[in-house]
């Protein structure tokens, strides 16, 4: 690989964050043209620093000479002062609008981000953690945005001065400019070098941090857990391990740039030291004033800060590449599970898109010789040759022991895998007919783990359909049963509930839960051991308004406690994948088997 791959490769990676800049392009034409006023602004100031030396001060033989000499060290100093507004000016100009677009950058970039990781299917979640995301959202958002709004702008500054410097040291001294100039070609060489090393360790070091939030967002999610075992001394020693490793990560990386910084510093100022002695030599023996030496100087001086400062912006911009590269992944992840391709939009039915309105009849649904397994676990089958067909409004009820496939059965329903052969059907409808989002708006779920956000209560039923009327909100709270315990609460259906609901009890969340289903009003409703949180009363009382929400839709249950699913239209019988038996409630006693045998160890009891 050659010297120029590592920074052709930054940029590479930096021009992924083009898209995101190009809306305010005429803000960065203004930061553009700010930069360029006060970098010529800069440029001018050893030129009258020359002027004053050799005119105002030089010439001071006769008094004449003098008086002449004082006007003149006048007007330099009234340009000076001139200059340095207009430096000042274009500083500040530049200063608002480069951080102007990267507060506006990383803002854009943290909301694309996150839209896409949220239209992720499940199988990208299994290889990345959410704290992993989550650290991606902010660390290194956090760098782009110092790239952006700091770094970018100091890199173009210090190129111009560069740029413009060595011209006006040739302009200055050909011979002494041209020393300079090849000395530092000899020294950008093992700058460069250096800087493949620097790009890799930030990608380490931010690869660390991400573990690093990932344990302890893990950690925090499941705290009662952690305090419940006593294992607070232990989650605490495993993240003091994981924040070292992330330390040691970046006091490389930082060790890195140090060392990348002296050594461009030290070769640069090296290189000028040694053409400024022969410039000093050259005043000696008259072959050069001292106002041509002390503006060679300025611009030397101002070549080496810039070659100095664009050394410290190589590091930044490594870093942030790194960043960069870990966001472009996200951003360029692509779904699994997506709507079907132009040849099956063609032939789809038009009730694949159409969308949900009022309220719906039951669903009719069919699974098809459905063989899956999940991608993770490729060598064991989680349904076999399953056949099922569920006529609208029916109730049917899944049971079998763990890991039997009930679950897996709802997982595929909504799509959030596509099972590796046969079909399943949805009104007739091929589910990859459908858009996803499109298949799960008819589609309400009530799982085991009832969720509950960080909002007051109203707003956590209400994200069941988000245009509900609060009188619709409050009527899916009665029929769920939830009002009586809402109407208790301090401040009602608005009170907040905590993160994850932590201030309600179990039973609580759960039907508030069950009242955001019923609140959403789909044809098709699936019950992953909805009451499973609840006391015997609660439970009854749920269990009654579920029935009569069951009531002209399609309602699939997965239960544990026989008890719950007794009036089912159907009970499905499911063992290792498989579809073993089917009937209702007597039938299935009545026939032996595995079904039986669960009934008599629960209702013997």
């Amino acid at each position: 690989m050659s010297d120029a791959a590592p920074a052709r490769s930054s940029l590479a990676v930096l021009r992924g964050l083009a898209p995101f800049l190009r809306p305010y392009r005429w803000r960065v034409i203004a930061a553009g043209v700010a930069l360029l006023v006060a970098s010529i602004a800069t440029l001018a100031i050893p030129v009258a620093f020359r002027q004053l030396i050799d005119v105002g001060f030089a010439a001071r033989t006769l008094q004449s000479e003098v008086t002449a000499g004082g006007r003149h060290v006048d007007a330099w100093f009234l340009g000076l002062f001139a200059v340095a507004s207009v430096l000042a000016l274009g500083t500040a100009v530049r200063f608002y609008f480069v951080s102007w677009l990267g507060e506006r950058v990383t803002a854009d970039l943290r909301s694309a981000v996150y839209s896409r990781v949220l239209r992720q299917d499940p199988i990208f979640f299994e290889s990345l953690r959410g704290g992993e995301v989550v650290s991606r959202l902010t660390a290194d958002t956090t760098l782009i945005q110092t790239l952006v709004g700091t770094s970018v702008s100091m890199g173009l500054r210090n190129f111009l001065l560069f740029i413009g410097g060595l011209v006006m040291l040739l302009a200055t001294s050909a011979r002494l400019a041209s020393l300079i100039v090849g000395l530092l070609f000899v020294v950008i060489v093992p700058i460069l070098l250096f800087g493949r090393r620097v790009r890799k360790l930030s990608r380490a070091s931010q690869d660390r941090i991400a573990d690093s939030s990932a344990l302890a967002g893990e950690t925090l999610s499941a705290i009662q857990i952690v305090q419940a075992y006593a294992r607070e001394a232990f989650e605490a020693a495993r993240f003091r391990a994981s924040a070292e490793e992330a330390f040691q990560a970046a006091v490389r990386r930082t060790r890195a740039r140090s060392i990348l910084t002296a050594l461009a510093i030290v070769l640069v100022f090296g290189a000028i030291v040694f053409v400024l002695w022969l410039g000093a030599q050259a005043v000696l023996q008259g072959r050069m004033s001292a106002g041509e030496l002390t503006q060679f100087i300025l611009y030397a001086a101002i070549v080496a800060g810039s070659v100095g400062a664009l050394s410290e912006v190589m590091g930044d911009v490594q870093r942030a590449a790194g960043a960069a590269e870990r966001l472009l992944e996200l951003l360029a992840a692509q779904p699994h599970i997506v709507g079907p391709d132009a040849a099956r939009m063609a032939l789809r039915p038009a009730q694949a898109a159409a969308p949900v309105t009022g309220r719906q009849a039951g669903a009719a649904v069919s699974f098809d010789a459905v063989n899956f397994h999940y991608p993770s676990r490729p060598a064991e089958p989680a349904l076999v040759d399953l056949n099922l067909s569920v006529e609208p409004g029916q109730t049917i009820a899944l049971v079998g022991p763990s890991g039997a496939g009930k679950t897996t059965v709802f997982s595929l329903l909504l799509r959030f895998y596509d099972p590796q052969s046969g079909s399943i059907r949805l009104d007739g409808v091929d589910l990859r007919d459908f858009e996803p989002t499109a298949l799960r708006e008819r589609i309400g779920l009530v799982s085991q783990d009832s969720v509950v956000f960080s909002a007051d209560v109203m707003e956590n039923i209400r994200y069941g359909r988000l245009e509900a009327s609060d009188d619709e909100v409050r009527a899916a709270a009665a029929a769920a049963h939830a009002d009586e315990f809402i109407d208790r609460l301090p401040q009602g259906y608005q009170t907040y509930v905590g993160e994850r609901g932590v201030r309600l009890s179990g039973g609580q969340r759960q039907r508030i839960a069950i009242a955001r289903a019923l609140l959403k009003n789909p044809p098709l409703l699936l019950l992953d051991e909805a009451t499973s949180a609840l006391d015997a009363q609660s439970e009854q009382a749920v269990q009654l308004a579920l029935e009569q929400a069951m009531r002209g839709r399609t309602t699939l249950v997965i239960a544990h406690r026989l008890a719950t699913i007794t009036g089912a239209d159907r009970i499905v019988v499911f063992e290792r994948g498989r579809l073993v038996d089917t009937g209702t409630h007597a039938e299935l006693v009545a026939r032996g088997g595995l079904y039986a045998r669960l009934a008599a160890m629960q209702f013997t009891q």
